[in-house]
Formats: C-alpha cells, sequence, structure tokens
C-alpha cells in the first residue's frame, strides 16, 4: 500500500511540472518497480568464506572445486581441512569439469596469453594453460577458465602441496565418503617392507650390468673390426690363389702344345714357378684360413655376449625402474568409453624438456565392464590411509550413473594388474572410474586427466593444445617403456554425448 501511494505522488508530481514525454516515462519507470516488487527474489547459496578445519591438518591428499557453489575444499586422510571461494570460467569460457592434478607449480607465474597478467602461486593442472592460481573474486564465475582463488589462500596453499596432488572439478557439490568393497587393492605387508631395500639394490645391480654391457659392446666392436680385416685378406688370397690356379693351368697347357724342345723347356720353367706360387698362396690361404676360424668364433661370441648383456642391461634397468614405481603411490583409470585400464605412478624423474615430471604409464590393458553399454558415471577412490586391514579409502562420484558401489561391482580388475601394484598399495593410489576416455591432455607429463563431455568446456576452446611432442614420448634406455602404448587413444573431442557442448579440435600451435 505504501509503494502505490508513493507511485500514486510521483506520477501526479510529473503531470503538473513535466510534458507529457515525460509522464511516460515516470510510467514506464512506475511499473518496471512494481514488477520488480512483485519478483520473487531468487535463493542464492550463501557465500563460502575462507575457514581452516578446527585440528592439525595432514597432507593435503586432494582438492574438490564445486562449479556450482564457487568454492574449492580441501581434504586430508581424517576430512576437510580448507575452504575457500574461488571464480571459475565465465560463459564461453567455463573451466571444464572432470579430473585433474597438479603438473607444475610457479610461485611467480605470469599469463603466456593475457597480456602478461599475474597469476601468483599458480599450480597448473593442464598444460595447455588451466590452472589454480591467486586473482580477483567479485562473488561468481569470472575467470578465462582457470580457478581463481583468494590471493592469501592461494599463497597458503602452494606451500602444502605436491606435485600430482588430485584436483576434482564437480558441477555440483560433492564431498569423500568412506568406501570398502572386496575388489579394492589389498597390500602385504612383507613387500612394503621388502620394498626400499630392493629399491636400493635393484639400481646398484642395473648399474653393474650396464657397465658389463658396454665393456661386451666394446670387445664386440674390437673383434668385428679384426675380423673385418681377416676376411678382407681371406678374400685377396683367393683372388690370388685363382689367379694363380689359372696361370699353372695355362702353363700346364702350353707345355702340352709346346713344338719345339726350346719352347717345352720355356714353359716348363714357367709351370714350375707358376706351381710354387700356387702352392705358396696354397699354403698362406690355409693358414689365414685356420686363424681367421677361431677369430670368427670368437667374434661371434663376442656378438652374442654383447647381445645377452644388452638384454640384462635393460631387464636390470626396469626391475630397478619398477622397485622405484613401488614407492610411489598408483593411479589407475577406467574408463567405460574404451573398455580400457591405465596405470600411472610419478617417477620424480624430471621432465626433459622442462618443468613437471615424467609419468610411468607402460601398463595399458583391456578390461572387463559388465553391461558396458549403460552409463557408469565418474568415481574417484582415494586411499587416505592405513588401517588394520591394509588401506582405508573413500569415494567421490562428480557425474552420476550408477553410485560408486554399483560402478565398482561392474569391474574386474585383471589379476595380473593387481599382482604387479597392490603388494605395495599406498596412501594417496587412487582409482578413477568413468564414462569418459581420457583427455588429449593426458601425456606423459601429467596424471590422468578427463572431462565430461556434458558439461561445457569452453576454458579448453580458447586454449591452444599442448604441443604434440609432449603428448606422446620414448623414455629411453631407462626401463620405463614407451609413454603411451600402441592401442593409446585419448580424447580430442569425446565421441559420446549426452546432449554436451563440444569443444573444437585445437589449433597447431600453443600458447
Amino acid at each position: 500500500m505504501a509503494n502505490r501511494s508513493r507511485t500514486a505522488r510521483t506520477a501526479v508530481a510529473a503531470r503538473r511540472w513535466v510534458g507529457p514525454a515525460m509522464v511516460t516515462l515516470v510510467a514506464v519507470a512506475t511499473l518496471t518497480i512494481s514488477a520488480a516488487n512483485a519478483a520473487p527474489k531468487q535463493s542464492r547459496p550463501a557465500p563460502v568464506k575462507e575457514a581452516s578445519a578446527p585440528r592439525a591438518a595432514g597432507e593435503p591428499l586432494m582438492a574438490i572445486i564445486s562449479i556450482k557453489t564457487q568454492h574449492v575444499t580441501l581434504y586430508d586422510a581424517e576430512g576437510w581441512i580448507l575452504r575457500a571461494p574461488v571464480s571459475t570460467g565465465t560463459k564461453g569460457r567455463e573451466t571444464p569439469a572432470g579430473i585433474f592434478a597438479v603438473v607444475e607449480k610457479n610461485k611467480e607465474h605470469r599469463s603466456n596469453m593475457y597480456d602478461d597478467a599475474e597469476m601468483p602461486n599458480m599450480q597448473r593442472i593442464t598444460w595447455n594453460g588451466i590452472a589454480l592460481h591467486g586473482g580477483p573474486l567479485p562473488g561468481y564465475a569470472a575467470s578465462h577458465g582457470c580457478v581463481r582463488l583468494p590471493f592469501g589462500f592461494a599463497e597458503r596453499l602452494f606451500d602444502k602441496t605436491r606435485l600430482g596432488m588430485r584436483v576434482i572439478i564437480s558441477p555440483e557439490d560433492a564431498e569423500p565418503m568412506e568406501f570398502s568393497h572386496p575388489s579394492l587393492p589389498v597390500p602385504k605387508a612383507e613387500a612394503i617392507a621388502a620394498a626400499p631395500a630392493k629399491a636400493e639394490a635393484l639400481p646398484r645391480e642395473a648399474a653393474e650390468a650396464a657397465k658389463a654391457a658396454d665393456e661386451t659392446k666394446k670387445a664386440a666392436a674390437t673383434a668385428t673390426r679384426e675380423t673385418a680385416a681377416l676376411t678382407a685378406a681371406l678374400r685377396k688370397l683367393e683372388a690370388q690363389k685363382k689367379r694363380a690356379d689359372a696361370e699353372l693351368a695355362a702353363t700346364d697347357k702350353a707345355v702340352v702344345t709346346a713344338r719345339t724342345d726350346e719352347a717345352r723347356a720355356k714353359a716348363e720353367d714357367l709351370k714350375q714357378k707358376a706351381a710354387a706360387k700356387a702352392a705358396e698362396l696354397t699354403t698362406q690361404l690355409d693358414t689365414t684360413k685356420a686363424d681367421a676360424a677361431s677369430k670368427l668364433d670368437a667374434a661371434a661370441a663376442a656378438k652374442e655376449a654383447a647381445k645377452t648383456a644388452q638384454a640384462r642391461k635393460a631387464d636390470t634397468a626396469k626391475a630397478a625402474s619398477e622397485a622405484k614405481l613401488l614407492l610411489e603411490p598408483f593411479s589407475i583409470y577406467i574408463s567405460r568409453e574404451t573398455e580400457k585400464l591405465y596405470v600411472r605412478r610419478q617417477t620424480s624423474k624430471p621432465a626433459p624438456d622442462g618443468g613437471g615430471v615424467v609419468f610411468d604409464a607402460s601398463i595399458e590393458v583391456p578390461i572387463k565392464i559388465r553391461n558396458p553399454e549403460r552409463p557408469i558415471g565418474t568415481h574417484v577412490f582415494t586411499a587416505v590411509a592405513r588401517n588394520e586391514s591394509g588401506l582405508r579409502w573413500t569415494s567421490v562420484t562428480i557425474d552420476h550413473g550408477d553410485d560408486a558401489k554399483s560402478a565398482f561391482d561392474r569391474i574386474t580388475i585383471p589379476q595380473d594388474v593387481l599382482d604387479r601394484i597392490a603388494p605395495t598399495a599406498m596412501p594417496r593410489s587412487s582409482i578413477v572410474i568413468s564414462d569418459e576416455p581420457l583427455s588429449k591432455e593426458t601425456n606423459y607429463r601429467t596424471e590422468f586427466v578427463a572431462v565430461l563431455s556434458h558439461q561445457p568446456q569452453g576454458g579448453f576452446i580458447t586454449r591452444k593444445p599442448t604441443p604434440p611432442d609432449m603428448l606422446v614420448g620414448d623414455a629411453g634406455d631407462d626401463g620405463f617403456g614407451p609413454f603411451f602404448q600402441p592401442g593409446w587413444n585419448p580424447q580430442t573431442v569425446n565421441s559420446r554425448r549426452r546432449g554436451a557442448q563440444d569443444y573444437q579440435p585445437f589449433q597447431p600451435r600453443w600458447w
């Protein structure tokens, strides 16, 4: 009633002091005000404030970012430890929802894309430019695809995280839930106890094998050079012997065909000389062949020894590398799209092209998924701590298909894979089950990267791709094997869609 009286008085005053045009404007304004007063107010989620858990915090195991409520929560083995508001990508530059991990940290990073803008306490989660960093927070999504954090919070977080920490970006709110399942990997105490000594001894054995391989390789090379000279000498002697035999045959014919005593005597003299020369060359050839036979045998033995030594060098290097990997948490990714299982472990080996570390990716196998035509969702299972039964696990679901337990029920992890990784399973190990294939951003110096195909991915469109030489690579002679196996089929543009916004193929350069 008060509002209607006020607006009526406003209209009367307008008619008294202004012309008809102004009256019209005032009337429109009045109607607008009335409509605004009448419209129901939409409720917004209460803004998240920075907070710390009221207890001593452990090492952060994962960060979960909610796009819906614009906040991030850090979790250790016992629960949440830090919480803060964030600002994710604006419309058209949306931060992609999915599974990521910290691949690089730079305290004073500057943007390669946006006018050298400051990105303090940057923690990269993809090599094409998606990162967590300090920045202004207007209270809503406003970035170009990165996740902005409060400046002070970003600094605190930077000092607490490690490379490889899981970063989960969820369309909705999500949190870890306690989880158990009979198919989860169970470590063996004796294997864990033996792993450090094994990791220390095998590199020494590998170094000795490498030294022996180098020595046998040099010996084989020397023998090859020597036999090459002998072979050349034999060929020369055989040619000389052939000519001498031909000359002897010619003189023998000359003796037979001589018509005079003088011609016959001359032919006999030439025949005797040719016979002596042929006999001498036969002796030399036989001696050289006998000498060459032993040296050729020795050279063949040296080559075989070098081949055996090289194989042992590769085997011991692989064993030493695997022994080191047993001291690192594993990550398993199971894709319903490709029906494959992938395993990754951080090698602590610096990337050869700078920035980040190399991840071992030598395990990729087909896997059986019950009812593969039915969505399974996206679930992250994390070993957070040891307990009396082996490991305590949590689950986080960010894309609904089955619930976490039902999703795990549909998976059969190959026994040989479990035999390789389960005995030394440790906290921070993880298993991801997803409908999605791996993103093309998964490369030799990342953890697994997967994006939800039915969520906006504008933050990827505006960025140029990871350079091709970072998508595949060769681990060299350290036993890791190729980073991507022959069947590798990473996600460029997700083929399976659920009413999704697609993102365009990347251009051939990167920022």
